[in-house]
């Protein structure tokens, strides 16, 4: 593929629906708002200024430090006006960010209520200034458990509506299993609210297949162990079932080994849905355009194949119609 055409295609708009909020923390941002909390945070960055670890494990480690700083809704405000501005940077129109009560308020409804106002209020600011339509995921962490997850679901059935569009799980994969949190998942659902949930990143398909039968979302999050299961392929592809999936993070992880080795050319080829994202990008030195760059480059994908990601990530989107319309306009007139 030609410079040129490489160019046309990593400019075009994109949809992006993984990504953590607190891992989208530049880090500029956290090692100011550790200076300015006189918080040693030195050894989890490298002398060129960006995240130090070495495996998954270790990445948890520095993420949850590097979380530790972000402590009021102010600082969530500063975080969603960065992040917002290096979505916009990548082309970026509109984005679901995964958010945590266990982060912002403890757990505790009215504490996460005046988190969410803050990031609400920067969200609408970055949409007025950049463009960007940003738009909430509660979060449950998974290794924090069950109880805790309960507390996160109680969160988001409390400000479910316009911007709070959706309920899911991250954290560590080796901690427990899907159906402990199905209390949670149903909590949202009776709600209103989307789900979707990571499974199949690092343990194997049963983990997607755990995730559909146990907790009945219509999105994965990653699910790139799916690939290892014909069967579990077709079910995903004749349920409609919708992967995040964030192939340079998978890589920089090393879930998968190489670029060339990643499954999503096998999925989508299988008629498995597959939408694009970042899911901590400055933690993984990726942006939307670098993983637009890696798939053209990789697999040859072309600019219809790119139309027909952000198509199936529109559809996939857990926004309302009228949102979904603006954002196909802006898809079909650019």
């Amino acid at each position: 593929m030609d410079e040129e055409r490489l160019e046309r295609i990593v400019a075009l708009p994109k949809i992006e629906l993984h990504l953590h909020h607190e891992g989208a923390a530049p880090p500029e941002l956290i090692r100011a708002l550790a200076q300015e909390k006189s918080i040693n945070l030195d050894k989890i960055f490298r002398e060129d200024g960006s995240y130090a670890y070495k495996d998954f494990e270790e990445f948890l480690r520095i993420y949850e430090a590097a979380t530790s700083v972000l402590r009021t809704p102010e600082d969530y405000a500063r975080l969603t006006t960065a992040l917002l501005e290096r979505a916009a940077e990548s082309g970026v129109i509109y984005l679901e960010s995964f958010l945590s009560p266990d982060f912002c308020g403890r757990g505790e409804v009215e504490a996460w209520r005046e988190y969410l106002h803050a990031i609400r209020e920067a969200a609408d600011r970055g949409e007025r200034d950049m463009g960007v339509i940003l738009r909430g995921i509660v979060t449950c962490v998974r290794h924090f458990g069950p109880d805790s997850a309960k507390r996160s679901a109680v969160c988001a059935a409390e400000t479910a509506g316009d911007w709070i569009v959706g309920f899911g799980m991250g954290g560590d994969e080796n901690a427990g299993r899907q159906r402990d949190f199905a209390w949670a998942f149903d909590a949202a659902r009776e709600a209103g609210l989307g789900l979707t949930s990571h499974a199949g990143e690092w343990r194997g398909p049963r983990e997607v297949r755990e995730a559909l039968d146990d907790l009945k979302v219509s999105r994965i999050g990653h699910g790139i162990a799916a690939a290892q299961d014909p069967e579990l392929v077709d079910r995903l592809a004749e349920d409609g079932i919708v992967l995040e999936v964030c192939p340079g993070s998978n890589v920089f992880l090393g879930a998968v080994p190489r670029m060339h080795l990643h499954p999503i050319e096998e999925l989508r080829d299988k008629g498995v849905k597959v939408t694009v994202s970042t899911d901590d990008p400055p933690f993984f030195h990726t942006t939307m355009e670098d993983e637009y760059r890696g798939l053209a480059t990789t697999f040859g994908w072309d600019e219809e194949v790119f139309a027909e990601v952000n198509r199936t990530a529109l559809d996939a989107a857990f926004c309302d119609p009228a949102t979904k319309d603006r954002l196909k306009t802006r898809l079909e007139t650019t």
